[in-house]
């Protein structure tokens, strides 16, 4: 079965919401283990989300232009004994994405949507 073009799926809502969220507690920026942990506490589940599917989602929302992602200094993980983290941040067509995916949630069927999460190549980041 295939998705609509530009129709977010829950786990991408999920993701973009919680990295706003981080966002408005002060942190920019956000990994997928503290991801998984925050979608988990919000929904009220005690496992956390597949890393498969949660990475996929990365993914391809950093495909679609609505995330944007960097490696952390190594230095950082060595010091801290761990792997370094691939840190994530949502951009200006994500949060777009994510505002215009929750009017169209809200909206009566049938009621005209703006522009969904297809804001690929807008230079919007």
């Amino acid at each position: 079965m295939r998705r609509k073009e530009g129709v977010l799926l829950p786990i991408e809502v999920s993701i973009l919401d919680a990295g706003l969220r981080a966002r408005r507690r002060g942190a920019e920026e956000f990994h997928g283990f503290q991801l998984a942990q925050e979608i988990g506490e919000r929904d009220g589940t005690r496992t956390l989300t597949a890393h498969g599917t949660l990475y996929k989602a990365l993914g391809r929302l950093e495909t679609a232009g609505l995330l944007e992602s960097r490696w952390e200094d190594p230095n950082i993980g060595a010091a801290e004994g761990r792997p370094r983290r691939r840190l994530y941040r949502v951009t200006l067509a994500g949060a777009r994405a994510l505002a215009e995916s929750s009017s169209a949630a809200d909206a009566p069927a049938g009621a005209p949507v703006g522009r969904r999460a297809a804001l690929v190549g807008e230079g919007a980041r």
